[in-house]
């Protein structure tokens, strides 16, 4: 059986991961929650049985764990997670602080698959998973050469925090966690800007898109932008391609694609938003049509739950990856 640990238990995507450990029936011989002294001492139910959160300490990371789930921040884990690594532990990391080192697997599983060449693995920018998803298909059947991406991000891709923003906000108050009011308002700055003008969220996209599809070739721009909206991404997607299909043959590659769902009849008003995809495990795609400014270009419009494939899904994804590889091994 397989012991597993979940860092950043009682925020909200390491809250979901456990949800989803719990309604993927996971299968482990012990589970470990831990967190920050501030939330240590709290209780999770699961299937029955109660556990309590744990303070996480240097000491802590030497319990035989297989796998960690961590979903605690960039310097949480850039300290801890080479400790589980060696103490025998694969890590499964949520935060952006390994995602663009060579040596560490950046993975969407649909999309590409660990080499573990280290015993870390990046789960990629919520925004990013979204977007590669459908570009996969169609770099695999028509070559990909840019791509230009303008997100639409709710306000849970910031944790709890961006949440209570939003409901500053409808209770008239200011705003804490934002530059900016969000509620009846558009920011167009996720994290920090760069002395190029992009800001970190932008430039994670640019980079992280090109990692998992494994080529650097491909131009990538971005703006990225919060919206006010609780639950799941949106992004309008514009590539360009090395050769130039129908927009049918497009539908055709999309539809067959793992975790892809097409809502794509103009004619029906069908397209998806995010009160479509909240909740749900999919990549919800549509909009689908011609560029007819630039040549070999398109546009697509997808939309998913960032806290779910965005985020904590995708992580137990990676995680059933690796106990499919392990089981095929035995």
């Amino acid at each position: 059986m397989t012991n597993i640990a979940v860092v950043g238990a009682t925020g909200l995507v390491g809250n979901t991961m456990l949800e989803i450990l719990d309604l993927k029936n996971i299968p482990y011989s012990s589970l470990t929650l831990f967190s920050s002294a501030r939330s240590a001492g709290k209780e999770v139910t699961l299937k029955g049985k109660t556990y309590v959160v744990e303070e996480l300490t240097e000491e802590k990371t030497d319990g035989g764990f297989d796998y960690v789930l961590m979903s605690a921040g960039g310097e949480t884990s850039l300290h801890f997670a080479p400790l589980f690594e060696q103490a025998g532990a694969v890590v499964i990391d949520n935060s952006s602080a390994w995602r663009m080192d060579q040596a560490i697997d950046l993975v969407v599983p649909e999309v590409n698959k660990p080499s573990l060449k280290r015993h870390i693995i990046a789960n990629p920018n919520c925004s990013t998973i979204q977007s590669v998803v459908p570009l996969k298909p169609l770099a695999d059947a028509f070559g990909v050469r840019r791509v230009a991406y303008t997100t639409y991000q709710s306000v849970s891709g910031s944790g709890w925090k961006g949440i209570e923003d939003l409901e500053r906000g409808e209770r008239g108050e200011a705003a804490v966690n934002y530059p900016k009011p969000i509620y009846h308002n558009v920011i167009p700055q996720i994290d920090v800007f760069l002395d190029n003008g992009y800001t970190k969220e932008e430039e994670k996209m640019i980079r992280e898109t090109q990692k998992i599809l494994n080529d650097a070739s491909i131009d990538v721009t971005a703006t990225c932008v919060r919206v006010p909206v609780p639950h799941a991404h949106a992004v309008a997607i514009n590539v360009t391609l090395k050769a130039e299909p129908s927009v049918e043959d497009l539908r055709t590659a999309l539809a067959g694609f793992p975790s892809i769902v097409l809502m794509d009849d103009p004619a029906q008003n069908l397209y998806p938003t995010p009160l479509d995809a909240a909740g749900q495990e999919g990549v919800f795609v549509g909009r689908i049509r011609k560029d007819n400014s630039l040549k070999n270009t398109y546009h697509l419009w997808s939309v998913s739950d960032n806290i779910l494939k965005g985020a904590a899904l995708n992580a137990v994804q990676i995680l059933e990856e690796l106990l499919s590889r392990k089981e095929d091994q035995q």
